[in-house]
């Protein structure tokens, strides 16, 4: 316990250091939501914010909006409604419009159109419109509404990826990933916080559980600010890296920097938003910034190879749900405990852990203790999920609302279907190859010869062709149907990977 309260003094700032400072506004910021390429632009897409029902949709202008997802006449969810071809957003309840401002721009069943004009001008029959942005490819909500929250929107930017900002060519970024998870943010952001758990929990992907979990040290790199969060640095424990660094940027973004020796660097851009307690929104992607010879650094185990968009989400379940179990219950644990601070409840004596207590006593002392959820949103924490197939779900967390794993599913399906149907063509025709063959061995033999010879003949070379063809179709078919059960749920066991 001695060990445990000094890493906890050493890492941690007096009330006098930050007693000036205001705690933090979580609704005074921006939250990435969704990746753009990935949403339907002919749909409504119904999402979470700070435990608020939201609603995604872009408008004629070709802007992607975000309102608060119900319509004001009798309170039914936009996201069930229509996105019209006059780029306004149509409940589909009493056909009500609206427009990207999230102004009423028709109610049908008035009596006239003086009537609908009126009652399109009071201020009620507004949809509640929250501040968007486009950046980076990632649709980014203010989490505050209303003409203030418009101006303070624009004097704020999001966490965005400077190197990319660069637009350089020694900076390669990949695909973006997207998934919400069973757990909450601030488990997402502790356990992105924790290098050590890496080559054990990712045993097999990066790193070996028997091998690479060494002891070192992460000395502070920026010190704690409300509004800038912190960092901490890695000692190299690989021989051909100089330097990694964790840098907490609140309220949504862990940026994992790794320089190597010859002058690349390895980015992690990790986003994680809170939409509802015991849930969060996990947005991340590699960041590849090559040497001055134009040499790729290594990436994340076999995440840095080049391949498709949809199937690097389906293998992202491979990496996510090797921690997913730890962080769901470990979040119910300690709940159940009752003990008001984290750090009273779990024993952290390594430097390790430095950067896991940094940021509890962040959240603790400098943002209020936790996220303000809002005040319709049901507080409870979910019990632990004892179906652990629920838990790897990857159809409702992810390719339901990704418009390139939903069409990929879709031409999987459509291969796998054209290869059952090759696979009984070639079995038919090699049928009739041998029927013919046969029939033609046997014509114009004696009677009492032709049962014998019949059994006799060998099939010719067509009919072996066929049948390995139908066989081998068969085989691709089955096992196309078998790699699309990876879009509806991935289910992993620790005692199985070794």
């Amino acid at each position: 316990m001695t060990t445990q309260i000094n890493l906890q003094e050493d890492i941690g700032d007096s009330l006098e250091q930050y007693k000036e400072e205001e705690t933090f506004q979580w609704t005074k910021q921006w939250y990435p939501i969704a990746v753009v390429d990935f949403l339907d632009s002919s749909r409504p897409h119904a999402m979470e914010l700070l435990g608020k029902d939201i609603v995604l949709w872009r408008d004629g202008s070709r802007q992607w909006r975000c309102f608060e997802d119900f319509c004001p006449h009798r309170l039914a969810p936009l996201s069930e409604g229509r996105v019209e071809s006059d780029g306004t957003l149509l409940c589909a309840y009493h056909a009500w419009r609206f427009d990207g401002e999230g102004n009423c721009v028709r109610i049908p069943q008035s009596k006239d159109k003086e009537t609908e004009a009126k009652n399109c001008s009071n201020k009620k029959s507004c949809a509640v419109a929250y501040p968007t942005q486009e950046c980076h490819g990632i649709l980014w909500v203010w989490a505050e509404s209303g003409v203030e929250a418009e101006i303070e929107s624009k004097l704020k930017t999001p966490r965005i990826i400077p190197e990319v900002e660069e637009n350089s060519d020694r900076v390669v970024k990949q695909s973006w990933n997207i998934r919400d998870l069973p757990y909450g943010w601030d488990f997402f952001m502790e356990n992105v916080a924790d290098p050590a758990h890496v080559p054990v929990s990712h045993h097999g992907i990066v790193g070996s559980r028997y091998q690479d979990a060494k002891y070192y040290d992460m000395p502070r790199q920026r010190e704690m600010s409300t509004q800038e969060g912190f960092s901490f640095a890695i000692t190299p424990t690989a021989p051909n890296i100089t330097q990694a660094v964790h840098d907490f940027q609140p309220p949504c973004h862990m940026r994992i920097v790794s320089c190597f020796k010859d002058g690349g660097k390895l980015i992690l851009a990790l986003y994680a938003t809170p939409t509802r307690p015991g849930w969060c929104r996990h947005i991340g992607c590699q960041v590849f910034v090559k040497n001055e010879a134009g040499k790729m650094p290594q990436g994340l185990g076999f995440f840095g190879l080049p391949m498709p968009i949809w199937l690097n989400h389906v293998l992202a379940s491979l990496f996510l749900h090797q921690d997913a179990v730890f962080l769901h219950y470990q979040e119910k644990f300690i709940a159940k405990r009752g003990k008001k601070r984290w750090l009273d409840a779990v024993y952290t004596p390594n430097p390790q852990d430095k950067m896991t207590i940094a940021f509890r006593q962040w959240l603790e002392k400098r943002a209020g203790g936790g996220i303000p959820w809002a005040s319709e949103c049901n507080l409870a924490l979910p019990s632990a999920e004892r179906d652990k197939q629920k838990l790897f779900d990857v159809w409702t967390t992810h390719t339901r609302d990704c418009q390139v794993c939903r069409n990929a599913l879709q031409n999987i399906n459509r291969l796998s279907v054209l290869a059952y149907v090759v696979a009984v063509v070639c079995l038919g025709l090699g049928v009739m190859v041998d029927a013919r063959f046969v029939a033609i061995k046997v014509v114009g033999m004696p009677i009492e010869e032709t049962a014998t010879s019949f059994l006799n003949v060998v099939p010719p070379t067509g009919f072996w062709l066929a049948l390995g063809s139908g066989i081998l179709f068969a085989v691709v078919g089955y096992l196309l149907k078998k790699f699309s059960r990876l879009f509806y749920v991935y289910e992993f066991e620790h005692a199985h990977n070794d």
